[in-house]
């Protein structure tokens, strides 16, 4: 076998999963162009800046800081040259009506006693979810994480582990096996919402999450995610990589079953061994791959499967500081199985809700001018397919009702301290993001969704068209994204070596 030193590669977009492929390629030796749409780098963590404010729009929680290490390691780097990650701690509070406030963390002790306030008996039940979600880590993650799921072969061969884990059964159904204080129950489900999937449809396998944050903690960067995005580009074109940013790929041309190049918006061409994909996946098959009957079938196929819902988050700067309020909230609305169910499956916006509150200036005060404090208060929503309501008057309706509800239970002035506000809506993630349906987390992560049955890390007909990111394996969230860039940099390091 050869190197892959001379060839070329072409990533689409400049989100974590294609950074990290970027780095991985790069760091091989392959001469690797990245090709964002947007002004800046980031894809869903874009960034704004107002008046003094930075405004992440997210994801905003950082786990397994190891998986991002890693790729500065690989050509003798440090991170810590590019960034500073910041303990969050409580990972998050969670909240409920009643009320009732509950500090999740890695701090077994103040683990426990949260635990005991909501039910005594439910210590020992966690320390047997505990043992459950570290098996399933240990399965699920470190395993079948980084590798790539090609033919059907590769997913029999992990049946076996994800039977004898109930890979079947639901979060929330295992969590309630070991639980039963139904706050408790919600508490260590509600993870899967941040990775697009619905706590009572999601594979058990997901409670490897709760392993991921008690090993590696839950970290932010100072400055903003869109710092780690940074950091990421400082260092990929530190080791030569090319960014193109500002100028979107119209088509992936193509001759037969091999890619060949690419076309930008502003016309710009370039000829490439092999083209990796960040972009929403639909997108990549039915526009990009357009001209292709490859992308014309397959794009096809995938409008029918089930895709993630949306979200719709208010951004807000706020006059005075705010320091009994937490990094992380999750204010838990009355209902959590029927708003998950109007979500997920009727498609209609419920007359309540649940809000992910993110509090950065708590922990980093930069992100916002002296005396002043920025949040941003998440509420997931239908996507479009679901739910095709006029966003531009709906939007400003529900940015009151949360703005409202934030206000009722933790800033009773919410109104009057406001300095700056604005929202993202599903109709955003769709246009500015490409996002088929304006889903804000691609593919559904249901277990016939997962693995072998999600997009493939490598096309199976274009031999050197390859995926990363939400829509291919393992799914959404940052340390699955750039576990999607591990798994598609070592098939095209070996195909471009061969």
């Amino acid at each position: 076998m050869t190197t892959p030193e001379g060839k070329t590669a072409c990533v689409i977009g400049a989100g974590f999963g294609g950074m990290a492929l970027a780095i991985r390629l790069q760091s091989a030796g392959i001469t690797t162009t990245v090709i964002e749409s947007r002004d800046k780098p980031g894809g869903r963590a874009y960034f704004w800046e107002k008046d003094g404010y930075t405004f992440d729009a997210g994801p905003t929680v950082v786990t397994d800081p190891a998986c991002l290490r890693e790729l500065w390691e690989l050509s003798g780097h440090d991170m810590d040259e590019d960034l500073e990650l910041m303990p969050v701690m409580p990972f998050y509070r969670l909240n409920w009506p009643d009320g009732t406030n509950f500090d999740y963390s890695n701090d077994e002790e103040n683990l426990r006693k949260e635990i005991a306030k909501l039910d005594p008996a439910d210590v020992e039940g966690y320390e047997k979810f505990l043992e459950y979600s570290a098996a399933v880590h240990d399965e699920g993650y470190v395993k079948l994480g980084t590798v790539p799921f090609l033919d059907f072969k590769s997913m029999l061969k992990a049946a076996p582990a994800l039977a004898k884990y109930q890979a079947w059964r639901s979060v929330y159904s295992i969590v309630s096996k070991f639980v039963r204080s139904e706050k408790l129950r919600e508490a260590l489900s509600f993870h899967t919402l941040l990775v697009g999937g619905s706590p009572m449809k999601t594979s058990g396998i997901y409670a490897l999450i709760h392993k991921l944050e008690k090993d590696g903690g839950v970290w932010w960067t100072r400055g903003g995610t869109n710092r780690l995005i940074a950091g990421m580009v400082r260092h990929f074109e530190r080791l030569g990589g090319t960014m193109r940013v500002g100028d979107a790929v119209e088509k992936v041309e193509t001759t037969g079953d091999r890619a060949t190049g690419v076309v930008t918006k502003n016309g710009w061409t370039g000829n490439f061994d092999a083209v990796a994909s960040n972009a929403d996946i639909v997108h990549s098959y039915k526009k990009l791959l357009g001209d292709n009957h490859r992308g014309k079938t397959y794009g096809k196929a995938l409008t029918k499967k089930s895709f993630s819902p949306s979200l719709f988050v208010v951004h807000f700067g706020v006059e005075g500081s705010w320091p009994g309020i937490p990094h992380h909230m999750i204010l838990f609305g009355p209902r959590y199985h029927g708003l998950v169910d109007d979500i997920y499956s009727k498609g209609v916006l419920p007359a309540d809700f649940s809000i992910y509150l993110h509090h950065p200036t708590v922990t980093d005060p930069s992100m916002a001018p002296d005396g002043k404090s920025t949040f941003y208060a998440l509420v997931p929503v239908s996507h479009l397919g679901k739910m095709p309501v006029d966003w531009n008057t709906v939007g400003p309706e529900l940015e009151k009702r949360v703005l409202d509800e934030v206000g009722r239970r933790l800033i009773p002035d919410i109104h009057d301290r406001i300095t700056h506000k604005f929202h993202y809506a599903p109709k955003n993630f769709a246009e500015d993001l490409n996002a088929h349906m304006g889903s804000a987390f691609s593919l559904e992560p249901v277990l016939w969704q997962s693995a072998w049955f999600r997009g493939h890390n490598r096309d199976d007909v274009i031999n050197n068209f390859y995926l990363v990111g939400a829509g291919t394996h393992p799914g959404a969230g940052i340390p699955g994204v750039v576990g999607s860039a591990k798994a598609t940099a070592g098939l095209m390091i070996e195909d471009l070596s061969a």
